[in-house]
């Protein structure tokens, strides 16, 4: 493989196809987190920079060195309409590896989506153009461009490993991630999971308002009789 450890753009890669993002329906990022066991939530830390609606797409994976963007710029060389980058950036929230130049070939390319382990900058830009961008926070400090980094590399975003090609959702509440292979498994799960919660709303609107296995559970613990 061209370069070196640390230093590298793995590609091509698989990317789930327009039937496959289809078959996850309307479900929220929150709904495809339960269906996985709850795994796969990106954490608190990363918001929308914007009330951005909800969005669906491929991993575009980069890794890249603190205060360092280099490898961002190979990466939007090989995006494709439809894919959400996410980015690593060892943990730095000093630079901002992502704003309005960028975000203006992002939206040009088709880009979906941007997640930022890490700040960004031109909040007023990104809601301009109306490109959903989630980060740690703003920071208007700039990066350089020398690298090391990767693209198409596994990362880490969020306490959560991403690879590229994998399912992408987020929405106000935040990000999940779906492994590629699992994607097709849990697109059914999630679908079903809406089912039951439409089922329960309307338990709800009926007058059930607290479901009757709660006690259940309850008197199994011998915690009520």
């Amino acid at each position: 493989m061209p370069g070196k450890p640390g230093f590298r753009v793995h590609a091509p890669w698989r990317r789930p196809d327009a039937a496959l993002l289809a078959a996850f329906g309307t479900a929220s990022p929150a709904q495809v987190a339960d269906s996985m066991s709850r795994l796969g939530a990106m954490d608190a830390g990363i918001r929308p920079v914007w009330p951005s609606p909800r969005i669906i797409g491929s991993a575009l994976t980069v890794w890249c060195h603190t205060g360092d963007n280099l490898m961002l710029h190979k990466a939007l060389s090989l995006a494709e309409a439809g894919d959400i980058v996410v980015m690593n950036t060892q943990g730095n929230v000093a630079n901002s590896g992502f704003g309005e130049l960028l975000a203006t070939s992002a939206v040009k390319i088709g880009v979906r989506g941007v997640i930022m382990d890490g700040t960004v900058r031109d909040a007023d830009a990104l809601e301009a153009m109306k490109l959903p961008v989630y980060s740690r926070g703003l920071c208007p400090n700039s990066c350089q461009k020398d690298g090391p980094g990767e693209v198409g590399a596994i990362i880490a975003c969020g306490g959560v490993a991403v690879r590229p090609g994998d399912v992408i959702l987020a929405d106000c509440d935040g990000i999940t991630v779906v492994p590629l292979d699992d994607a097709p498994e849990v697109a059914q799960m999630a679908v079903a999971l809406m089912e039951r919660e439409h089922a329960r709303l309307a338990e709800i609107a009926k007058g059930m308002l607290v479901r009757p296995e709660i006690d259940e559970t309850l008197r199994t613990l011998k915690i009520i009789d």
